[in-house]
């Protein structure tokens, strides 16, 4: 495993997450946490975040990239597809055993909304399927490199 690849790519992986989370969650998309119960959010629009919170939150990303990054090079053989195709098939891959399972438990357990629980599950599709992508494409071994060149 090559740990410079995975550190490099899992941070790339967890900064590109807190962009996409701030511009769709944060943003584009920040009304369906208005959607009862908004008792729920720890946060919201008007309490904005502490910088402690935001320092939380984007160390917690990268650790979370990092470890998608190693999921990945500990996998990547048995992961079909060259290139863009590996890293959407490992997006995907993590989607459904990383996604679904958590949002039909919300669904099922938790006061959520219908919308927001929906909303996560698209969200999180697109979002996986992007670092699995950037996690490929910066993990992708050298031709050389596997030769012994």
């Amino acid at each position: 495993m090559n740990y410079k690849k995975i550190m490099l790519a899992g941070s790339a992986a967890g900064i590109v997450h807190i962009i996409f989370g701030t511009l769709t969650c944060g943003w584009l998309f920040k009304g369906i946490y208005l959607i009862e119960p908004t008792n729920v959010w720890k946060f919201t629009g008007q309490s904005g975040f502490s910088g402690s919170q935001i320092a939380i939150m984007t160390i917690g990303n990268i650790v979370i990239g990092v470890i998608l990054a190693g999921a990945y090079a500990w996998l990547k053989a048995g992961i079909p597809g060259a290139g863009i195709k590996k890293g959407l098939n490992y997006g995907l891959a993590l989607w459904l055993v990383g996604t679904l399972p958590g949002m039909f438990s919300t669904y099922m357990f938790m006061t959520v909304a219908t919308a927001v629980v929906l909303y996560w599950i698209v969200i999180g599709l697109v979002n996986y399927l992007i670092l699995g992508v950037i996690i490929a494409k910066i993990y992708k071994e050298n031709k050389d490199v596997q030769a012994g060149k």
